[in-house]
Order: C-alpha cells, then structure tokens, then sequence
C-alpha cells in the first residue's frame, strides 16, 4: 500500500542563522516522526496559487509550532489593519480553512492547535501566565527535550483512544493558550494548571490540536509517536 503524503506546513524567518534575508525554516523532528509513523512528509511554502495542487497530492496535513505574531483579533480584540500580517499567519489562516473545509486529516502543533482553534471560533490568551495561578513555566519549564508536566486526557476523546492512557509527560513551550472554546471544539486534555492542552474537533474526520511538542518523542510504542499514527492512518483512509 502506498505511504500516505503529509503536507507540513514550513515556518518563516525574516532572517537568521540560515540567511540574512527571509527564508522558510523547521526543524527536522516534524519529518522524522512523520516518516518514523509511516508517512512521507513534503514540506509546503506559502504560495497561495499552490494549495489546491498541494491538497490533490495530499493526504494529510500538519501545521507545526512556532514563534510568530496571530491577528488581534484571535485574542478577542478588535481587527486592527495596522497591524500588518506575519506571513507565516497570513497564509495559515487561509491554508487551514481549507483543510477544513476538504475534511482533510490535521494535527496541529502548539501553534498549530491554536490556530486550528481560533479559526473555529476560539479566543487566545496572549500570557497564559498573566491569567493562570501555576507553578509551571509553560515556556521555559524545562528543554523541549524532557517532559515538564503532566496532561489529563479526556475519557471517550479521540485522543484517548490515540495513547490509551488518563494522563501523558508532556514537554512545553507557549506562552499563549486557548482561552474560550466554542462548542464546535471539545477539549480532549488539560494541564493540572488548568490549561488547556488539547483539542479535536468533532465534526472533522480527523483535526486534532496539542499543544505539547510530540515529535520530540518518537518512541515506539508511546503516546506521542501514536499521534502521528493516528494521523497517518486517517490519511491512508482518504
């Protein structure tokens, strides 16, 4: 049987270490964990003329985590057309829409779960913790390559049924989470803080958002590689 294609979203530097001018940029652990679960991952820019060519050839999608402005009005703020648009937003809003409009397989990462949430209605806080009493540094509480907390997943979730388990070690790395979650949204997992730290979406086949780093975690056998299995075998259901 042929290997599912996964369409991973690429992240964006105005510059960097790699280039002083812009460039497209992501680690190589979004890839490898793609490929470990079985799929074939090819990377996606952000030109708009391309989705639809993109999306034929596809079988399923991801959107990555990452360090860049969202719009106002994910916040709950009014739209302010001053503030120009980060191009890696620009296009995701648009790129995810659409996915979700093909019913097409997803698993949103950190970033990526916000965004799957704000675009179906969600709100953002902009500092988690300026909002929630915890003794967790949900940015900086440990390297993203040790676990830093525990998550409670949600009896009867999909993504329970995923790592068949009540509770992960997950890593962290935000400073934004979901706020308030409209009913098309269920929350499959929280923080023992209270934060919300998973979502999925009923009405897809298969959206799923954490906001943990799985593919730091690439064990067989564990719950974080089991995420991208899932997806990979939503994606082979195309």
């Amino acid at each position: 049987m042929q290997r599912p294609v996964i369409a991973v979203l690429l992240d964006y530097e105005a510059e960097g270490s790699f280039s002083s001018r812009p460039h497209y940029a992501l680690r190589t652990s979004y890839f490898t964990a793609i490929e470990r679960a079985g799929g074939v991952p090819i990377a996606i820019p952000y030109l708009p003329g391309s989705i639809e060519p993109i999306l034929n050839i596809a079988h399923g999608v991801m959107l990555p985590g990452g360090f860049y402005p969202f719009p106002d009005h994910f916040y709950g703020e009014p739209r302010n057309a001053d503030h120009p648009s980060h191009p890696r937003s620009a296009f995701e809003n648009d790129f995810t829409r659409i996915i979700l409009k093909y019913d097409m397989p997803v698993l949103g990462i950190c970033a990526g779960m916000q965004v799957l949430g704000a675009i179906m209605g969600a709100t953002l806080h902009r500092d988690v913790h300026d909002v929630v009493e915890t003794h967790t540094d949900h940015l900086n509480e440990k390297p993203a390559e040790e676990a830093a907390h525990k998550v409670i997943v949600t009896e009867g979730s999909k993504l329970h049924s995923i790592v068949g388990s009540n509770t992960i070690d997950v890593n962290t790395a935000h400073r934004e989470a979901l706020n308030i979650v409209p009913q098309t949204i269920k929350v499959n997992a929280v923080a023992e803080d209270g934060v919300i730290e998973g979502i999925e979406l009923p009405d897809q086949r298969f959206a799923l958002g954490v906001q943990w780093h799985p593919e730091f975690f690439q064990e067989t056998g564990g719950p974080h590689l089991a995420l991208f299995e899932a997806l990979i075998q939503a994606a082979s259901e195309k």
